[in-house]
C-alpha cells in the first residue's frame, strides 16, 4: 500500500452522495483533500461537518459543465498544492431518467456535459501537473449501469459507458506519464440519484409510455433498500493506496450479479428480463374495436 503522506487529492461533486462519504474518508486518512463544490453554502456545511469530527479539508468552487469554471479550480488546486493535486476523482454525476423519445437535446446535452464531459475536461486539465510531478492517480466513478443498459435510463448509461471506454483508453494513454488510472462500477446505493431519477421520471410523463409506471416502482422499491455508499469510498481509498490499483472494480451486490448476467446471457433474454421489469410491452397494442362493433362506414369520394 501507498500512504497518503499528506498528498492531495480533487474530489469533484463532493457535497452530497459518494462525494461527501469520500472525501471525509480521505481526510480522516491524512489526505490533503480538495473538495470540488459548485454550490459554495454546502461547501461551507461540509467543512464544518469535517471539522466537528476533527478533520481538515478545503474547498474549491468547481462546476464541472463548465470549462471556465473547470480551469479556475485547476488552477486554484496547483496554488494550493504547489503544482497540481496528485489524484483526482471524478465523482460528480447526474441522473436522468426517461425514454429515449422524451429526453430532448438540452436535457441529454446537460447529462453528457456532466457525466462525460467533465471528467474528461478535468482529466486533461490535469494531467501536465501530474506528469511534472513523476506520477499520480485517476479515479473515474461510473456505474455498473454503464455495462447494463437500462431502458427508461438510456441516457445515463450511454454517458457511463463513454466514460468507462475513456478511462479504459486514459489508463494506456497516461501510463508512461507514471499516471494510474482506475475504474469504479457502483451498484445502487444510498444516495440522492435515484430520488432525483424519479423526479426527471415525474417530469417528463406524459402518459403515453406505458414504463414510467413500473419503472417508477422500481426505482421506488430500491431507493428503499439500498446500503449506504460507504464501500464505494473504501473503494476509492484503494485505489489511492494500492501500488498497483487494479483497473476496474465493481462494487456492489446488484453490480456483480447483473454485470456478468449481462455479459453471458443472449440478448433476447435479457431485452425479455428488460421488459418485463420496465413494464414495457413487447408486442404493439391491438387497434382499438370497431365502434358498435361492427367496421365503421368507409365514406367514398368521387
Amino acid at each position: 500500500m501507498v500512504a497518503s503522506g499528506g498528498r492531495s487529492v480533487l474530489v469533484t461533486g463532493a457535497t452530497g452522495g459518494f462525494g461527501r462519504v469520500i472525501v471525509l474518508r480521505l481526510a480522516a486518512a491524512g489526505w490533503d483533500v480538495i473538495a470540488g463544490a459548485r454550490d459554495g453554502g454546502k461547501a461551507r456545511a461540509l467543512v464544518a461537518e469535517a471539522a466537528g469530527r476533527g478533520l481538515a479539508l478545503r474547498t474549491v468552487h468547481l462546476d464541472v459543465a463548465c470549462e471556465d469554471s473547470c480551469r479556475q479550480a485547476v488552477e486554484e488546486c496547483a496554488r494550493m498544492t504547489a503544482g497540481g493535486p496528485w489524484a483526482l476523482v471524478n465523482n460528480a454525476g447526474i441522473p436522468q431518467a426517461g425514454p429515449v423519445a422524451d429526453v430532448d437535446d438540452v436535457r441529454a446535452r446537460r447529462l453528457l456535459e456532466v457525466n462525460l464531459l467533465g471528467p474528461a475536461r478535468l482529466c486533461r486539465l490535469v494531467l501536465p501537473g501530474m506528469a511534472a510531478h513523476g506520477g499520480g492517480r485517476i479515479v473515474n466513478i461510473s456505474s455498473g449501469l454503464g455495462r447494463v443498459p437500462w431502458p427508461m435510463g438510456a441516457w445515463y448509461s450511454a454517458g457511463k459507458h463513454a466514460l468507462s471506454a475513456l478511462t479504459h483508453c486514459l489508463r494506456v494513454e497516461a501510463a508512461h506519464l507514471g499516471v494510474r488510472v482506475s475504474l469504479i462500477e457502483p451498484g445502487a446505493f444510498a444516495t440522492p440519484m435515484l430520488s432525483r431519477a424519479l423526479t426527471d421520471l415525474d417530469t417528463l410523463n406524459g402518459g403515453a409510455n406505458p414504463g414510467y409506471t413500473a419503472t417508477t416502482r422500481l426505482f421506488t422499491a430500491v431507493d428503499r433498500r439500498v446500503p449506504g455508499p460507504e464501500p464505494v469510498a473504501r473503494t476509492v481509498e484503494t485505489c489511492l493506496t494500492a501500488r498497483r490499483p487494479r483497473p476496474r472494480y465493481v462494487v456492489g451486490r446488484e453490480a456483480r450479479l447483473l454485470i456478468p448476467f449481462h455479459t453471458v446471457l443472449p440478448l433476447a433474454w435479457t431485452d425479455r428480463l428488460k421488459h418485463t421489469v420496465t413494464g414495457l410491452p413487447r408486442t404493439p397494442a391491438p387497434p382499438p374495436p370497431p365502434i358498435g362493433g361492427q367496421a365503421a362506414p368507409v365514406k367514398e369520394t368521387a
